[in-house]
């Protein structure tokens, strides 16, 4: 059973849909115990970083995400939350990954728009959480933040600069990228959570 973390951040549709079209038992929930008890976590998100991060802080979350054993999985903001700090609200976050999330600087002239939203490339990709995929993959971003490239980063995109389109370390995973909305490809990222991490 993999339990979606319920903290008022939205996509929870669009995750339990693409989760059922895997034939994935799934529970929605911000029951520690049942957090605790699941055998993967999902940590989704569209919303802004410091109200998110209070979610979670209001449902005494923080702590039980942190010390999770299991594979956990953080889409988009949910990623962001499990970096060191966002510059959105000035957040201090969970600070599993050890990178900060910054805001993207728009450039007309460069093409550089902000937020970044639609399909993007990644590349240079690691881990089992990306296995099946090629390089320069496009999956589908909509951002205006991004975590800052570390040893962490298991995928490369860019939007003006370099950043970290995915992170792992230990049972942590993130994307910064929908893979609930990005199609065959995105079922494949979502089939490995559940199947090899």
């Amino acid at each position: 059973m993999i339990a979606i973390v319920d903290y008022d951040t939205g996509n929870l549709c669009s995750v339990c849909h693409a989760l059922r079209r895997l034939g994935v038992q799934y529970v929605v929930t911000d029951n520690a115990e049942i957090i605790k008890a699941a055998e993967k976590v999902l940590l989704p998100g569209v919303g802004e970083a410091s109200s998110a991060m209070q979610k979670l802080r209001e449902r005494g979350l923080c702590d039980v995400i942190k010390n999770l054993s299991q594979p956990v999985l953080g889409i988009c903001i949910g990623m962001q939350l499990m970096c060191r700090h966002s510059d959105e609200g000035n957040a201090e976050c969970l600070g599993i990954f050890d990178t900060e999330v910054k805001h993207f600087v728009a450039d007309k002239a460069a093409g550089v728009k902000v937020p970044h939203m639609g399909w993007n490339g990644i590349s240079n990709l690691k881990t089992p959480l990306l296995e099946g995929l090629r390089e320069g993959e496009f999956l589908y971003f909509v951002h205006s933040f991004a975590p800052q490239m570390c040893d962490e980063a298991i995928a490369v995109s860019e939007n003006g600069v370099q950043f970290a389109a995915a992170l792992n370390k230990d049972n942590f995973y993130g994307t910064q990228f929908h893979p609930e909305k990005s199609g065959t490809i995105g079922e494949i990222i979502l089939r490995n959570f559940v199947e090899k991490c």
